[in-house]
């Protein structure tokens, strides 16, 4: 049993060590385009996990949801009831484009959520900002992804971290971000006739 115990700490120490080696390297800070995408639950909630993060280090933030419309959800409820002061939060869309149906109303929804979305983001103070189903509005082109690209490239402030969600993401998008994230859906419980519940999807 000691030998084996030895073997670990030794391998482990092995480990750590190449890992402070290439940590050592990684000294550049910078704001991230950060893409969540894929087909796979958990785009939105991990985002708004790193909003909550901001939240908690107190760093001025802000979301625009596209697409998703007046429905009560459990991160806007919270935080509008008691983070309002930290984050901003702006929900544009009307609901998601099979219940609209109405592709002149959600062009001109989604282009007023980009203008509070630029607005947002040109703020340096925001360190965050959540472009929630932006991915949506893009894969229908409410948005004309070109612009979309070109103002993250140049307008965006250099500490800013913009994070844009949604399935479908324009590989012109992928291209231009630092850190992008498929979620893979393997299995999923509306296969199973189970809705859509509180304290899962919203």
């Amino acid at each position: 049993m000691t030998d084996d115990t030895d073997r670990h700490a030794m391998k482990m120490a092995k480990k750590k060590a190449a890992r402070d080696k290439i940590m050592a390297t990684k000294t550049d800070e910078k704001g991230l385009i950060i893409v969540h995408t894929g087909k796979g639950k958990g785009k939105s909630s991990a985002a708004f996990g790193m909003i909550f993060r901001c939240i908690a280090h107190e760093m001025p933030c802000a979301v625009v949801q596209f697409i998703k419309g007046g429905m009560s959800t459990g991160e806007r409820d919270l935080i509008l009831e008691r983070f309002s002061d930290a984050c901003q939060f702006h929900t544009m869309g009307e609901g998601f484009t099979w219940e609209t149906q109405d592709r002149s109303r959600d062009t001109e929804m989604a282009q007023a959520a980009w203008e509070k979305a630029k607005e947002l983001i040109r703020d340096p103070a925001n360190r965050m900002v959540l472009l929630d189903e932006i991915n949506i509005a893009l894969r229908y082109e409410y948005l004309d992804i070109k612009e979309v690209v070109a103002f993250l490239k140049e307008e965006k402030p250099e500490m800013t971290h913009v994070v844009l969600t949604g399935r479908n993401a324009h590989e012109d998008l992928i291209e231009a971000a630092d850190l992008v994230t498929e979620m893979e859906l393997i299995k999923h419980p509306f296969r199973s006739g189970i809705k859509a519940q509180v304290g899962v999807e919203f």
